[in-house]
Order: C-alpha cells, then structure tokens, then sequence
C-alpha cells in the first residue's frame, strides 16, 4: 500500500475513530437536498410543497377570516395600509440511511485502502454531511456474522453513533476474517432488515461492492424504493476487474487461512476480465432494473480525490 498517499490517520487496514472525524469538515462535498417531493410527516428542516405553520416564509397576502392573528405581517400592513398576513411553507425532516454491507469480500485492497476501509470512510462523510444538511442519520451495519441497526438521530449525536459502530463493526470483522467464516447471504439479510426499518420519504445509501446481490435482495429493494429514494454506492478494486501484467507464471495466493498457487498467463487474463466484466454487467443491469442510481468508488484512490466535483 502506498502509505504517502492514505487519509490521515490510516493505515488502509484496521479503522480507527480519529480517521472518520476527519470528514467533519468536508461535508459539502456532498449534497444531500432533495430531487423529490418529501413523503414523511416529520416537523423538520427539508422544505415540503405543502403549506402551513413553520419557519421558511413564503408570502404576505390579504387577511382573510380565520387567519392566525399571530402571523400578521405588520410591517406590510402599516406600509399599505391593509392587513397582511404571512404565509408560512411546512418544514419536513428526511431521515437518511446508510446501509454498510462489510461482508468477507471487502475486506480485501491491493493498493491504498481494504475495499471495507474506503465504504467505512464514504459511511462516516455521508453521516456528516446529512447533519450538516440538519437531516437525521440512521444506519444499517453488518459484516459476515453481526448486524447492527441505528436509529436516525439528528446533530452530532447521529454521526458519532455511527463512526463508533463502524469501527467496532468493521474491526470485529477483521478479526474473524481470519477464521475463514463466510456468509454469503449476508448483504440478502441486511436488505430485508433495511426495509422493516426505514420509513417512507427516507433517503436510502447502500454501500457494497454487489457482489452478492440475488433476486431476493433485488425484490426487497424494489420494494424499499417505492416509497425512498435509494442510491447505490459501490465499492471495487482494481484488481476486481482485471489482473496486473505484472504477474505471470506460477503465483501463490493465500486469504490468511489457506494458500493456493496459481498459473497466471495472457489466456487466464484475458479470461479473468472478462469474467470479472460480465458480472459488473449484470450488477449494473440489476440496478439499473430497480431505478437505482450507481455512484461507483475505488480502494485504490483517497475518497476526497474521488469526490471533488463528481457528485451529482
């Protein structure tokens, strides 16, 4: 891993708490406001197209019979000389979920960052940000053998919650990765908890690189997009895609459990991309099915490089 090149205070491998305060103060590279209409019936800060009493003014009209008396504009009144009153646009909270798939395939990095490191960074500046944007930040977090839900809550509260339980989180994976255990239903289960637990009119990050997505997770996603709007973030790595010419002959591989040698050559390459490219296809087609927009990271790059002017 090129060290000169990680966020401060990583290390690419392990997660600590120092490293995802770090993107308190990089929220706006993000924005969080929304494209649609708000369904959720929560006092708030996101601006609703309904109207009624709340803290963004929206116009003075005539005093009408039955009007507040206490939303007189009498500034307006004493300048024309006919009562006005104000007119008030509703104000709606939307709770933002992130949904951090940690299963045994992310933790894997050939470069800067494990592919789990980089979605625990994405995670924590998409909690910031929606507390910047005076949102609440929910999470959904699991790895092979745990999950673990957060309720939305809004200010500093919310994204502390979720930076230390990503680091528990993420951590405790790492240790039993060791142990060879697999669950490869993982990311199934978490999308069927994700839609017990989110409420309509929520905006929905699932951070994955997709690699266990099935007809079962994509039905439960299709259903928690009717009412949400959902965003999938995946995470890859360069060496998901294709193999380095700079390996060949005989290579060994080994997860930390077990060790198995390989035969690299131009064939096994040139089999291995487009292997490695007709999955990403499919993925993509099934995300794509589900009116789910992609926004796609890499473990090779630091987050803020990737983010600086690319974000909707």
């Amino acid at each position: 891993m090129a060290a000169l090149d990680l966020p401060p205070f990583s290390n690419g491998v392990t997660l600590s708490t120092k490293e995802l305060l770090e993107y308190r103060g990089r929220s706006a590279l993000i924005d969080l406001s929304s494209n649609s209409q708000i369904k959720s019936h929560m006092a708030g800060t996101l601006i609703a197209k309904t109207k009624g009493r709340g803290m963004e003014f929206d116009e003075a009209r005539h005093y009408q019979i039955g009007d507040d008396i206490r939303a007189i504009d009498w500034r307006v009144t004493a300048r024309t000389g006919k009562v006005y009153t104000k007119i008030f646009r509703e104000e709606r909270e939307r709770p933002v979920y992130v949904l951090v798939d940690l299963n045994h395939q992310q933790y894997f990095g050939s470069q800067l960052l494990l592919k789990s490191v980089q979605a625990c960074h994405l995670a924590a500046l998409l909690g910031w940000s929606a507390i910047a944007n005076g949102d609440r930040i929910g999470a959904l977090l699991c790895n092979d053998f745990e999950h673990r839900e957060l309720k939305p809550r809004n200010r500093h509260h919310g994204a502390l919650a979720l930076i230390e339980y990503l680091v528990k989180i993420h951590n405790k994976g790492l240790e039993h990765f060791k142990s060879g255990h697999q669950n490869h239903q993982v990311f199934e289960q978490s999308c069927t908890r994700l839609r017990r637990v989110v409420k309509p009119g929520s905006l929905v990050f699932l951070i994955s690189d997709f690699t266990n997505i099935t007809d079962k997770s994509a039905k439960q996603l299709q259903r928690l997009s009717r009412h949400n709007e959902l965003i999938a973030c995946q995470i890859s790595d360069p060496l998901d895609s294709q193999l380095p010419t700079q390996l060949s002959g005989t290579i060994a591989i080994t997860d930390g459990v077990q060790r198995q040698q390989f035969n690299i050559d131009q064939r096994s390459r040139m089999a291995y991309q487009a292997q490695a490219t007709l999955s990403q296809e499919q993925r993509q087609q099934t995300l794509k099915k589900l009116n789910i927009a992609t926004m796609h990271f890499s473990s090779h790059l630091p987050l803020l490089q990737q983010l600086q002017g690319q974000y909707r």
